[in-house]
């Protein structure tokens, strides 16, 4: 049989795509530096609330402390939320992984909540508001210095370099677009369209690469031996790591709507903030912050830890993540979901001594991101990220089809914005009730 050859795109000539190459680097570049700005910025405010401050009041920063940061860090983030222009962009909570551009102004504010959220201990990633800023800054520089260049495209550079600093390589961005590439109806080469994604977010990873940035990988014991037997336990963890993300997920609405009900941004974040810190004194500073250095701490102390205290941290961290995201700051979900994967499949190995713990660890992060994420790539790459080998690529690509199943029909790990109100007055409404998560489909 003859494989269908497609037509390709007119519009992506080598000239032309090697000539939009240079812009393309140039927007890489650009989003790494965003990105680890606000990351320095935040770990400098990191470094005197947690490190500097505590040690010449001569305070334990893992007892009391936790709880007066986190619900300072609520009210600062409320209080900005109020008065900063732009009211710190759209609700972090209501929109996806690439969210449409916003006014300039609303920028600042944007990057302001973002880093006192991080720096803070809050319990969610730099991902969802750096994206929008870069989105919306390279949009706006690329219309005024280069308006040939379409804004869908500046978008999709922008995310695409934002996703590749923020996983220190593009691979993460390609899978990501494959999906959004290949739903396009106007046919085309695929790589003629993932070209210019792919410039982007090889030169973001580069650039925080060579800033110095933490490269997203651990040290975990390779998976050298594959065995069947795998293919059913590892199953096993994915499968249950998906349940408590759909748990979470059913959960997602009522914690919403029970701080919405509060009404007032600063209440909001201050109630919030309060309840993350009380979480942080239960489960120490290992569940705060977005998670990534707490990964790698998870899992250089694996034998530290017993089933009921990996239970905890994931339960813990699951907590944190919906209060997080429900009292209005700013941040993404994937990072913490992914910590939560980590410890979920820490928890998976103790209770199957037979799996190895790469192999269980990587099934933990794929069955909780594919609940978050809904993308099937993206949950592999990270599983295979966090165990750092190769090896676990079949297995992976084998246990990640019962869970597919099992999250398919259910809905996106977000809430669905507020419809607007009517043109006609006299329409009538049915009362409100609890938010519910968006589905797509």
């Amino acid at each position: 049989m003859k494989l269908a050859v497609p037509e390709r795109d007119p519009n992506a000539t080598p000239r032309r795509l090697l000539l939009l190459a240079i812009p393309a680097i140039a927007v890489g570049i650009l989003a790494a530096l965003v990105l680890w700005s606000v990351d320095a910025i935040a770990g400098a405010l990191d470094g005197l609330l947690w490190t500097t401050w505590p040690d010449a009041l001569g305070v334990d920063p893992s007892g009391w402390w936790i709880v007066l940061v986190l619900t300072t860090t609520g009210l600062a983030v409320g209080l900005a939320l109020t008065f900063v222009p732009g009211h710190g962009g759209p609700d972090s909570a209501t929109t996806e992984l690439t969210p449409p551009p916003m006014k300039l102004s609303a920028l600042p504010g944007l990057a302001l909540v973002t880093i006192l959220a991080l720096a803070g201990g809050v319990s969610l990633g730099p991902e969802n508001p750096v994206i929008a800023i870069n989105a919306t800054l390279i949009a706006a520089i690329l219309a005024r210095l280069l308006p040939q260049v379409p804004g869908q495209l500046a978008m999709l550079l922008a995310t695409s370099a934002t996703i590749g600093a923020l996983f220190d390589t593009p691979v993460a961005a390609a899978l990501i677009f494959t999906g959004v590439v290949a739903a396009v109806k106007a046919g085309g080469s695929l790589w003629d369209r993932l070209f210019l994604p792919l410039v982007s977010a090889g030169a973001g990873a580069m650039t925080m690469h060579l800033l110095g940035a933490a490269v997203f990988a651990f040290d975990v014991p390779p998976y050298d031996s594959p065995q069947a037997i795998d293919l059913l336990t590892g199953s096993a963890v994915a499968i249950g790591a998906a349940l408590v993300g759909l748990a979470a997920l059913a959960a997602f609405p009522w914690v919403y709507r029970a701080f919405h009900a509060m009404r007032h941004p600063i209440i909001v974040t201050t109630v919030g903030g309060l309840v993350l810190g009380l979480l942080g004194l239960i489960g120490g500073p290992i569940t705060m912050f977005k998670g990534l250095e707490q990964m790698g701490e998870l899992l250089q102390n694996a034998d530290d830890y017993d089933g009921a205290q990996l239970a905890a941290i994931a339960g813990i961290k699951t907590v944190a993540l919906l209060v997080a995201a429900s009292a209005l700051f700013r941040g993404g979900r994937v990072f913490p979901a992914t910590f939560i994967g980590v410890a979920l499949g820490m928890l998976g190995h103790v209770l199957i001594p037979g799996l190895p713990l790469g192999l269980a660890v990587a099934c933990g992060v794929l069955g909780l991101t594919l609940v978050v994420t809904r993308d099937g790539w993206v949950a592999i790459f990270l599983g295979v990220a966090i165990g750092g080998d190769i090896t676990l690529l079949p297995v992976l690509c084998v246990v990640v089809l019962p869970v597919w199943l099992m999250v398919t029909g259910a809905p996106e790990f977000r809430i669905q914005p507020p419809a607007p109100a009517p043109a006609d007055p006299s329409a009538t409404h049915a009362p409100p009730g609890p938010p519910e998560a968006t589905s797509a489909r």
